[in-house]
């Protein structure tokens, strides 16, 4: 079935939420495989492996302290954030804790049905140990691949795409979201763009207060123009769009 388009058309969502699926006909009940879990890097691409989450080197924040101080800041202080701390930040939004099977893969943040419908982009400014680019996480390696060296203004290029919204061109990293909607409709069909939105909301959580223990803020941005952030990526905006914007910096 083709993928939906889930940010188009200002009542979809309800009239979406109003129609009546027919499980029965998704691609998971016709007997299909799954799409895979991880989008494969470009041939001959070379993986930037990410140190593996120690506790140790994370400073201890608990859970309540990181909810009470939990809040969207737009002002950084320009430090750069560590590789670890990134590191920590990907493996608290996107990382794997178990592969049950190729359809299965449970990660630190729920998703419907486990299917984790997202790809997360960095558009790095200033993380030590990476060269200022755009970025993709393979969740399943735990590493980076190298998606675009060759922007000459990333950091105006986001500013743009998010209709002015200068801190976003202000942070050490960015964390762009994609959906890939063909993972959640192989068992929702029509239903998807509803807990594919949810889903969304899960992960930014997360990140917000995983920043809380290296010192770090970010700030969700859902005001973009998804016809320049999705030519930024490199993605055709159908079968992958973005759908959700994180930059994250030190306060």
């Amino acid at each position: 079935m083709p993928s939906i388009t889930i940010a188009t058309g200002r009542h979809f969502l309800s009239d979406r939420i109003r129609a009546e699926v027919d499980f029965s006909q998704t691609p998971q009940q016709r007997g299909e495989a799954p799409p895979p879990p991880q989008k494969a890097p470009p041939a001959g691409a070379r993986l930037i492996p990410l140190p593996p989450f120690d506790r140790q080197q994370i400073s201890r924040c608990s859970l309540v302290e990181a909810i009470v101080n939990r809040e969207s800041q737009r002002h950084y202080t320009g430090q750069p954030v560590t590789l670890p701390e990134l590191s920590f930040l990907l493996w608290a939004t996107q990382g794997v804790r178990e592969e049950l099977h190729p359809a299965a893969v449970l990660r630190t943040v729920p998703s419907a049905g486990c299917r984790h419908p997202f790809e997360t982009y960095l558009a790095v400014r200033t993380v030590e140990g990476l060269l200022p680019a755009l970025y993709r996480y393979l969740p399943l390696d735990h590493a980076l691949v190298l998606e675009r060296d060759d922007i000459p203004d990333l950091a105006g290029d986001l500013v743009a795409a998010t209709h002015g919204q200068r801190f976003c061109g202000q942070a050490a990293v960015t964390f762009i979201w994609t959906a890939i909607p063909s993972r959640t409709e192989w068992r929702y069909a029509e239903a998807s763009c509803k807990v594919i939105a949810l889903d969304a909301g899960h992960v930014c959580q997360n990140l917000y207060l995983a920043c809380q223990a290296i010192n770090a803020a970010t700030c969700a941005i859902a005001a973009y123009r998804q016809d320049l952030i999705d030519a930024l990526l490199g993605v055709d905006g159908n079968e992958e769009l973005t759908v959700y914007l994180a930059p994250v910096g030190k306060v």
